[in-house]
């Protein structure tokens, strides 16, 4: 297995290697040694999530705060989705930067973004199906979103892809706003918490 720190730090990818024959594809999409290797700690995982969503469907930018928050592994076995992480850590060096990972049923790369980050996607294909495995169980009252159309994020989605987005997401504050109302992690408070659980 392949791995690639994005320019988001506390983000990585994952990219498997896939043994295909006539009767199919055999692959190992996550491996518990990797990535403790990669990431500095093993991943606990409390839930594990599946959604999935026809072509323009936008899921995010969504976040939850920290402590504990919840990590995300994300991996997408079937059809193809944009998947984003956002730094929205108040202090952060890169802060409201973002990086972007083509997940699909080809190259099946899958993304680790660690808590106090955010989160999005957007569906490619009609029954896109995308896998969480998450280091926390949804607590939807520490639970919280931004815009993921926010013009000053300026988020990659693809021009060819109408966009289509909950209410919940639609009426999310901007990144901005988002930080006025006081929702964001700050980076003080991620650092001390990864350090917690390195050791």
């Amino acid at each position: 297995m392949q791995t690639r720190a994005l320019k988001v730090d506390g983000a990585w990818e994952f990219t498997p290697r896939a043994f295909g024959d006539d009767r199919g594809v055999f692959l190992e999409w996550f491996k518990a040694e990797v990535f403790a290797e990669t990431v500095g700690q093993p991943l606990t995982i409390a839930q594990a999530n599946q959604s999935v969503s026809a072509r323009g469907v936008l899921r995010g930018v969504h976040f939850a705060a920290v402590p504990p928050s919840q990590a995300k592994y994300v991996y997408c076995p079937k059809g193809a989705v944009l998947d984003v992480v956002v730094d929205i850590r108040v202090g952060s060096p890169t802060f409201g930067e973002w990086d972007a990972v083509q997940l699909d049923d080809v190259d099946r790369r899958a993304v680790y973004v660690s808590e106090g980050l955010g989160h999005a996607f957007v569906s490619l294909a009609d029954g896109s199906t995308v896998t969480y495995l998450c280091s926390t169980g949804y607590n939807p009252a520490r639970e919280f979103g931004i815009q993921p159309l926010d013009p000053e994020l300026e988020l990659p989605w693809p021009a060819d892809v109408t966009p289509i987005l909950s209410e919940k997401d639609a009426a999310a504050p901007t990144l901005r706003g988002a930080a006025e109302q006081g929702l964001l992690p700050t980076y003080a408070d991620c650092l001390e918490f990864y350090a917690t659980m390195r050791g």
